[in-house]
């Protein structure tokens, strides 16, 4: 049998294969800077909002007033999801992932959209904006259910973040909480060629519609080795609950070979660019609410991680501490990401319409040589 180290051009997991164009965004492996068509993430998180970099996304370029104007407007329209919808998700089993729920909102909202089987790009593009509004008051909607609570209706006028927060807790925002938190979807919005992404790309080559390649990318989010880290990072920091054993408990945990989660990628060998974002938008809450512990937690585990391993902490990391200060059921934090990425999702969907060939990589067959069939009887 042929061993995997014998055949040309095989690489495990893609690593280094390119599988396509995009010009969506620039992964860079030394984590200088993530870029979204040509725009540095760290001065979007700054300067602008998660709707503009929405329209960023899936335009390819920055709005004008008026054009920023009617889209706003758009979004703030597709926040509306069927009551019986609410209400079917609100039912589903206590037990039942939030990665599951948002899996079958998103399914269940392909049964009313009048565009569903349309693959035209401004059918692509308003199918885009529904997910996009709807699927923050899905979330939102089944963390209350879970707490025995009301559905809270979407906010009128409140920004895409604030009106998130205010769903979840029926109050108005900070806004500082929700300028952290607006960012760090900023953040999450688009990646590259991630697992999850490529899932949905695969699945738009087929030329199958938008809601079934964003129910396989959020299947593949929900595997552990691609979503998942920012929530168990903040069960580490739990874990750990005191400043003063920090850096006792990871050389421990780095004794028994176990895994620190939220540190290293796949693609970055240097840093991650959005980490020290999320980070300084972490401590500015923790500062505000007078709730320090977990940030300086972080900060030993970071400094005891890069003495010890070398390693640096990726998104994931600083998300898990602020997420926890918005007073986020720690569920949610990979339900977020699903909520930050999907402009990600479908502009790689529309992209990958645009120039499309159905994915059909080689395998490479290594199982035994022909052999003759034997009756049961003689086996």
């Amino acid at each position: 049998m042929t061993t995997p180290t014998q055949i040309p051009g095989y690489s495990p997991g893609l690593e280094n294969v390119i599988a396509g164009l995009s010009a969506i965004s620039k992964v860079d492996p030394a984590g200088d800077e993530l870029i979204y068509y040509g725009y540095k993430v760290s001065e979007l998180c700054e300067k602008s909002s998660f709707e503009e970099v929405c329209y960023l996304l899936l335009y390819g370029k920055l709005p004008n007033a008026t054009e920023f104007k009617e889209f706003q407007k758009k979004l703030l329209e597709e926040r509306s999801v069927p009551g019986d919808l609410i209400q079917y998700l609100s039912n589903l089993p206590k037990k039942a992932h939030y990665m599951d729920i948002l899996r079958s909102g998103a399914s269940n909202l392909s049964h009313y959209d009048p565009q569903c089987e349309s693959n035209e790009k401004e059918a692509e593009l308003a199918k885009a904006i529904r997910l996009i509004a709807k699927t923050p008051v899905l979330l939102a909607a089944r963390i209350r259910a879970q707490k025995g609570e009301k559905f809270v209706a979407p906010h009128a006028t409140l920004g895409f973040a604030a009106n998130f927060l205010y769903m979840v807790t029926g109050k108005e925002p900070d806004a500082d909480f929700a300028k952290a938190l607006d960012a760090s979807l900023i953040c999450y919005a688009e990646h590259g060629f991630n697992a999850s992404t490529f899932t949905a790309r695969v699945i738009a080559s087929t030329l199958s519609d938008l809601h079934s390649c964003i129910c396989g990318a959020i299947g593949a989010l929900k595997g552990p080795l691609h979503g998942g880290a920012n929530e168990q990072a903040m069960y580490m920091l739990q874990k750990i609950g005191e400043p003063a054993k920090a850096e006792g408990w990871i050389k421990e945990q780095l004794a028994k070979k176990a895994k620190i989660m939220g540190f290293g990628h796949r693609v970055y060998k240097k840093k991650d660019a959005r980490a020290p974002i999320l980070k300084a938008f972490g401590w500015k809450l923790a500062k505000k609410l007078g709730e320090t512990k977990w940030h300086e937690i972080s900060d030993i585990v970071e400094k005891t991680m890069m003495a010890e391993k070398k390693l640096f902490p990726n998104v994931d990391f600083p998300a898990a501490p602020l997420y926890f200060l918005l007073s986020l059921p720690i569920e949610v934090d990979t339900p977020l990401f699903v909520v930050g990425r999907m402009p990600g999702w479908c502009a790689h969907v529309m992209e990958q319409r645009a120039g499309n060939r159905i994915m059909r990589p080689e395998s490479q067959y290594t199982g035994p040589e022909p052999r003759d069939y034997v009756p049961m009887g003689k086996r």
